[in-house]
């Protein structure tokens, strides 16, 4: 009767408790990312919004502007969607599109029909080459400058007021009978005022700066803004949205490229919350730091005392293994050729440093058997086998020749 006894287990084995060890850190780190995640979402979620939003507290909201206007007694409502802010247009309203190059070509041109005729004021920010073409057909967008501060040089009550503002963005050259242009850059307008029908006018701003939380006490921004913004009561501030039905009534929910290019400022990166950008920078500098403390090799390598005891046959019968599996009879034939020197060299009163020299080692060897050098130079010191037969006579050889060696 045979009885069966259990193996215990190596020391390269992890028990429970070292897996715990090692891992409890990285679970902390994660725990308490997540928990700061999920209070910094629940704090900030009443204030977090997006560019532009009359409800965001951020650098590149614009609430400041929003409570100056309501100081006023100037009421501000918020629309996401086209319906909304076409049904709001009116001879008492003021209507602030934020992203005119978000919205698809029908919903511009729907946009136009609805507020051309209101007889109230559209402002529209940073509008494209193909947007203007259909939200104001009397102007023309032309290229890009910076942003900075510069003066009016033009005779609009609203920017001799403000003075020195920062303008830029998209530059406009107007053709309209009665068009106002103000802050000039490179031969060309950041500012465009033209007239629509029944006292109503389109307002066209090259960038969105002037209405920023961070931008709008420097200079004369704060005038400017609230001057554009409060000429009526009423101020409907359109933030497009993606998620808008009217955005696939055209059969086409894509904004165009050329907007893009133009205007600059509806990018992909722009579109997403400022909040969620540090958080993924966050992850990604706490990913990296956790990836440099886990890391095993950075230095060079050391020498380690295997956990367990491997048999020299199981070593030279993997290494073997090894060599078949790449057909490297060359690796092969050149180690047992250089274990067969190293073995029979002491025998012969060669040193082991003589070993792998032809010169020293071949009449040693010549001497003791009284065989021929030709033959011991290709043995001991030929080319590699053709195939795997000759890999195996040749270990027969050598083999044959140590035994030789050491009998003799």
């Amino acid at each position: 009767m045979t009885s069966t006894t259990a193996v215990p287990p190596t020391s390269a084995a992890s028990t429970p408790g070292q897996i715990w060890q090692r891992a409890r850190g990285v679970l902390l780190a994660v725990l308490v990312l997540v928990v700061a995640g999920v209070a910094f979402a629940a704090l900030q979620s009443d204030g977090q919004h997006g560019r532009l939003d009359p409800r965001s507290p951020d650098p590149h909201g614009s609430r400041a502007v929003a409570e100056l206007l309501q100081d006023r007694d100037i009421s501000v409502d918020v629309a996401t969607t086209l319906a909304e802010a076409a049904g709001a247009a009116g001879p008492d309203t003021t209507l602030l599109v934020t992203g005119p190059n978000v919205l698809t070509p029908h919903q511009q041109r729907r946009l136009r029909t609805a507020t051309a005729g209101s007889g109230g004021r559209t402002v529209l920010i940073a509008p494209g080459r193909s947007s203007v073409t259909r939200l104001a057909p009397s102007v023309r967008a032309e290229s890009s400058g910076p942003v900075a501060a510069r003066t009016p040089g033009c005779a609009l009550p609203a920017a001799r007021a403000a003075g020195t503002a920062d303008m830029g963005g998209v530059r406009y050259s107007a053709v309209a009978v009665g068009a106002t242009a103000c802050y000039p850059d490179a031969g060309h307008d950041t500012l465009v005022v033209v007239p629509e029908r029944r006292t109503g006018d389109s307002v066209l701003l090259g960038s969105p700066d002037i209405f920023r939380n961070d931008r709008l006490g420097q200079r004369g921004n704060a005038s400017l803004a609230l001057q554009l913004l409060g000429s009526r009561p009423h101020l409907v501030w359109y933030l497009p949205s993606f998620d808008d039905p009217s955005a696939a009534e055209s059969g086409s929910g894509e904004p165009d490229d050329s907007d893009d290019a133009a205007g600059g400022e509806s990018s992909f990166i722009s579109l997403i919350p400022s909040g969620w950008l540090w958080g993924t920078l966050q992850l990604a500098v706490a990913a990296t730091l956790a990836a440099i403390w886990r890391a095993r090799r950075l230095g060079p390598l050391v020498t380690e005392r295997l956990p367990v005891a491997v048999r020299a046959s199981e070593s030279t019968e993997g290494r073997a293994r090894l060599y078949r599996k790449a057909d490297a009879r060359d690796r092969a034939a050149a180690t047992l050729r250089s274990a067969t020197r190293t073995r029979i060299s002491p025998l012969l009163g060669v040193s082991t440093r003589d070993a792998e020299s032809p010169e020293i080692l071949l009449p040693a060897v010549a001497a003791r058997l009284s065989a021929s050098g030709g033959d011991l130079g290709s043995l001991l010191f030929g080319p590699a086998p053709a195939d795997d037969a000759a890999l195996v006579l040749l270990t027969d050889q050598l083999d044959a020749l140590e035994r030789e060696v050491r009998t003799s």
